[in-house]
C-alpha cells in the first residue's frame, strides 16, 4: 500500500513492463490518496466487493487486470497444476463480487471465451497468459477511446439541443453518483460528456449564445460517492460545481427553472446525465439507487410545468458498449446487488468532503405546498396501488 500526497485521478495503475496493478482506495478519497496493490484475483474480488474500486468499467478493468497479475504470478513461481478449468472457475467467481454491473462480467466472459480454444485438463501456460494480457490491454485502451468519444457525442448532442430549442444564456447540469475518471480507465462516461462540454462550452471559450455555468453533483446516498468523489474531480478540473443533498432535485429545478437564484446561481438545469451499471435489449438502464427518481422528476416537469420547448430537460444516460447487455430482455430481469445494511446505518470515518468547498454546498430550498402538487402525488399514489 502507498500514500501519495497529491491528488490524483488514476484510479487504475496497471505496469504493463513489470505486470503490476495498483488502484486508488476510492474509499479514503478525498482525505487520502492511497493505492493498493492486487496481486491475485482474491485481491481484486475484495477490493470490488468493498468499492475500493467502483464503476461498471473501472471494476470490469480491474477484474481483467488482475487475471493476468494473477496468471503471471502463477507462472513466474513455477506453477505447473492450474488447469483451465480451475481458471474459468476462478473467473466465475470474480463476477459475483457486483453482480449488477455487467462490464465485469462480459470481460470475464470474454476471456473465458479465449480459453476456449483450449481443454479443460490443459495446464495454464505462457501462451494463455498472453491472449489474457492482450486482451486486458485492448480492454484498457479501448474504454478510454470510448470515453472520449462519448464525451465528443455528448457536447456535440447539447449544442444541437439548446440550438434547436434556441436557448440563450447559462444553463446547468445535474448529475448523480460518479462515472469520471476514477470510474473509468479515464475522462469517463456522464461526467465525461460533463468535462467535454465545459470545455467546449464555458463562458470564456464558448461559440454559441449559451454556456455551462454550473454542475449540480448529488450526494448520492448512502455511500456519497457524488459528495466524496464526483466534488473531488470536478475541483480537480476546475470546473465550477454545487453539491446538493439527493432529495432536493425537485427544488432546485422548480426553483431556477422559475427565474429564482440558489446561492447567488440562476442557470436553469437544461440536462440531467448519468451513468449505467447495465443497459438490457429493451434500452431499459440499471444504474446508482436515485437515478430512476431523476427520470421521473425530468418527466413530471417537462410534461407539467416546463412544457416550452426551451424549457425541457433531457435525461442522458451514458455508457460504453460493454455496459450493454443484450441477452437481458427487460430491466425486470436485472438482477439488483444487496448492499450491507450498516452503510445505510452506519457512520464512520472523518468529513465526507474536502472542507475548502465548503462555499459550494446548498442544502435547503423551501417547497411549496400548493394542492396541485398535492392533487398529483395524491392520484399517482392511486394509480399505482394494488
Amino acid at each position: 500500500m502507498s500514500n501519495e500526497t497529491t491528488r490524483t485521478l488514476q484510479a487504475i495503475k496497471f505496469d504493463r513492463e513489470n505486470i503490476k496493478l495498483d488502484i486508488l482506495d476510492q474509499l479514503l478519497l478525498p482525505y487520502s490518496t492511497t493505492y493498493i496493490p492486487i496481486s491475485t484475483i482474491e485481491d481484486a474480488f475484495q477490493a470490488i466487493k468493498l468499492m475500493q474500486v467502483r464503476g461498471a468499467p473501472a471494476i470490469a478493468i480491474v477484474g481483467a487486470f488482475s487475471v493476468v497479475v494473477d496468471t503471471f504470478n502463477y507462472l513466474n513461481q513455477g506453477g505447473k497444476d492450474k488447469t483451465v478449468a480451475d481458471l474459468v472457475k476462478s473467473l466465475d467467481y470474480l463476477i459475483t463480487s457486483r453482480p449488477t454491473a455487467v462490464n465485469l462480467a462480459n470481460a470475464l466472459n470474454d476471456i473465458k471465451e479465449l480459453l476456449k480454444d483450449n481443454q479443460e485438463n490443459d495446464i495454464v501456460n505462457d501462451d494463455i497468459y498472453k491472449k489474457i494480457f492482450n486482451y486486458s490491454i485492448a480492454l484498457y485502451d479501448e474504454d478510454l477511446a470510448n470515453n472520449v468519444k462519448i464525451g465528443e457525442n455528448g457536447l456535440k448532442y447539447i449544442t444541437e439541443t439548446l440550438k434547436q430549442q434556441n436557448f440563450k444564456g447559462p444553463f446547468s447540469i445535474v448529475t448523480i453518483c460518479n462515472t469520471g475518471s476514477l470510474a473509468t480507465s479515464g475522462h469517463g462516461t456522464a461526467l465525461g460528456i460533463i468535462r467535454s462540454t465545459y470545455q467546449g462550452l464555458q463562458k470564456s471559450a464558448s461559440k454559441e449564445d449559451f454556456w455551462l455555468d454550473q454542475v449540480y453533483p448529488c450526494e448520492t446516498r448512502p455511500y456519497n460517492q457524488g459528495a466524496k468523489l464526483t466534488t473531488y474531480e470536478l475541483d480537480y478540473e476546475k470546473i465550477p460545481f454545487t453539491l446538493v443533498c439527493d432529495n432536493m432535485v425537485s427544488s432546485l429545478i422548480n426553483t431556477l427553472g422559475s427565474g429564482r437564484t440558489i446561492k447567488e446561481q440562476k442557470a436553469p438545469v437544461k440536462f440531467i446525465i448519468v451513468g449505467a451499471d447495465r443497459v438490457v435489449k429493451n434500452g431499459d438502464t440499471a444504474n446508482k439507487i436515485g437515478t430512476f427518481q431523476l427520470s421521473t422528476i425530468a418527466n413530471y416537469f417537462n410534461n407539467n410545468k416546463f412544457t416550452k420547448e426551451d424549457q425541457q430537460i433531457k435525461f442522458i444516460v451514458a455508457a460504453p458498449k460493454t455496459t450493454i447487455d443484450l441477452n437481458t430482455q427487460t430491466g425486470d430481469e436485472i438482477v439488483i446487488e444487496e448492499r450491507p445494511a450498516n452503510e445505510l446505518t452506519n457512520l464512520v470515518g472523518p468529513q465526507l468532503v474536502d472542507g475548502s468547498i465548503g462555499d459550494k454546498v446548498t442544502v435547503g430550498i423551501a417547497t411549496p405546498l400548493s394542492s396541485k402538487i398535492q392533487m398529483f402525488l395524491s392520484k399517482t399514489l392511486m394509480e399505482n396501488s394494488p
